[in-house]
């Protein structure tokens, strides 16, 4: 969960910076002198302004990551806690054909991690404090395969276009309302260009948009975790990541989270929050290991 949420805050504080910059330098030129509307220079823009937004974060997803969470990379295995993380994670990167990993350990409480990284030859692959003292090693492996998995598969790249589309739609949507506003309600024809009615009327579109617009990018974000399941299951063994998912169920059954956050816990939500959840309900994806639905061969 902690690697699509980094991922889509970071894209959508650039993308608010890159619009922002654009309308004070005056370079979003999408009227003409008449004031009619360019089409192709508004579509351009779009382009340019959400792919700006998903590409700039993922190439920095392994530095905010570590910042964010306060990820202390393992340089040298100081303790056999490291040296077996280490050690695991080197095997099944092999395993997996890709390029070795970073390994960090971060402090927190909740059983998790996460894997980021603009390739699958340089990615981080991170474990909380409370994974390692929660989990028995089979579970442990399982999950490492799991964020493996998310690597070998270039899901953050998957996540990183997806985002640049729905970016350039929300963008692109924006725009129009934006104009359509200041020429209905505010009566400007966009001969001197867009007034600020456009300016704000933009903005709270993107709002509304952009929470529209994660849904979709949510969805495909559930499709991706049942695929580094079945992924973990192959590199370590169906048992053991049935079993860490099964240790992940209680340890979420034990903590009440708040209202408000329970959309974001990763074992799932109910009703309308389910729209917004980053990985499918644990119950769920158990099952799909159980019958086999995405494991290979």
């Amino acid at each position: 969960m902690k690697r699509i949420f980094l991922f889509i805050l970071t894209n959508l504080a650039v993308l608010l910076v890159i619009n922002i910059t654009l309308r004070l330098l005056g370079v979003d030129r999408i009227l003409d002198q008449s004031g009619a509307i360019k089409f192709d220079a508004l579509l351009i823009m779009s382009m340019v302004i959400g792919f700006s937004g998903s590409i700039f974060s993922l190439l920095i997803s392994k530095w905010s990551a570590k910042r964010m969470v306060g990820a202390e990379v393992i340089t040298s295995p100081i303790d056999p806690t490291e040296r077996w993380l280490v050690d695991t994670v080197t095997r099944q990167a092999q395993a997996a054909g890709i390029g070795m990993p970073e390994v960090a350990i971060y402090d927190a409480p909740d059983v998790n991690a996460f894997a980021t990284g603009w390739n699958r030859n340089n990615a981080l692959v991170a474990v909380s404090t409370g994974l390692l003292h929660s989990m028995s090693r089979d579970e442990a492996e399982a999950v490492l395969a799991h964020e493996i998995t998310h690597v070998a598969n270039g899901d953050m790249v998957t996540l990183a276009l997806i985002q640049g589309v729905v970016n350039t739609f929300v963008i692109f949507f924006a725009k129009l309302f934006g104009i359509l506003v200041d020429r209905v309600l505010l009566k400007n024809d966009g001969r001197n260009g867009p007034g600020i009615g456009a300016f704000v009327a933009e903005i709270v579109a993107q709002l509304v948009l952009g929470v529209l617009a994660s849904i979709i990018v949510m969805w495909f974000s559930r499709q991706r975790e049942f695929r580094a399941d079945a992924g973990g299951a192959n590199l370590a063994g169906r048992n053991k990541m049935i079993a860490a998912l099964e240790r992940l169920k209680a340890n979420h059954e034990q903590t009440v989270l708040p209202e408000k956050m329970a959309a974001f816990g990763i074992s799932g939500g109910k009703g309308f929050s389910r729209l917004f959840m980053t990985h499918p309900p644990l119950d769920e994806r158990i099952e799909a290991l159980r019958s086999g639905q995405f494991l290979a061969g």
